[in-house]
């Protein structure tokens, strides 16, 4: 697949070509594509190759992805074929990159398949729901550990407290007190208090 760009600048006839294969596959039972090998093409020559790296999807399908390049902060899939070839010299991003080499119908691109790369939405969904797992595991802790009122916490009243007294020791407890016609008894033991009849 060939994309001719003519003349820019000093570059003269610039052509960028993709070289794309199909194979089948028994596991998968259907056929494949892949991008093996990018060459930049100026001057009626080759200049630059580059190694194509995980850029292939069902020949049915076409293949998309945001960054396909040759900077490693876009994730290189794109390698310079060798030490000693002026691809190192270039720089190469193509931005929201979809190709799809086998069975173009109605000249329109198939069902993409999409390379596996993190955009910051797939990042945020699996940040929230690590802690909605966390969350749910502390509860989970919490209920486990959870333990009845009823076999810790008695319900104990305090009622006020009273020495039983045996019948034997009322007598000597108590002594008649003789006061004007009035008979009165006094406790002899002063922490209860006097008692009158």
């Amino acid at each position: 697949l060939s994309l001719k760009f003519g003349d820019i600048d000093n570059l003269k006839g610039l052509v960028i070509r993709f070289l794309l294969t199909t194979s089948y596959y028994q596991l998968s039972v259907q056929s494949w594509f892949s991008l093996h090998r990018l060459q930049l093409l100026y001057n009626h020559s080759v200049q630059a190759t580059f190694n194509a790296t995980r850029i292939h999807a069902p020949a049915s399908y076409s293949y998309h992805c945001e960054h396909v390049s040759s900077l490693q902060r876009y994730d290189a899939l794109l390698i310079p074929s060798s030490p000693n070839d002026l691809s190192k010299l270039w720089e190469v991003t193509f931005i929201d990159f979809q190709i799809q080499g086998f069975n173009i119908q109605e000249g329109h691109f198939a069902y993409a398949k999409d390379c596996a790369s993190f955009s910051p939405a797939i990042l945020m969904g699996l940040v929230m729901s690590l802690i909605l797992l966390l969350v749910l595991a502390y509860a989970l802790h919490m209920l486990i550990h959870l333990k009845s009122l009823d076999r810790h916490y008695e319900c104990k009243a305090s009622p006020a407290y009273f020495a039983q007294m045996k019948d034997s020791d009322m007598g000597d407890e108590k002594e008649p007190l003789r006061n004007s016609g009035i008979e009165s008894y006094e406790l002899r033991n002063q922490q209860f208090g006097k008692i009158y009849i």
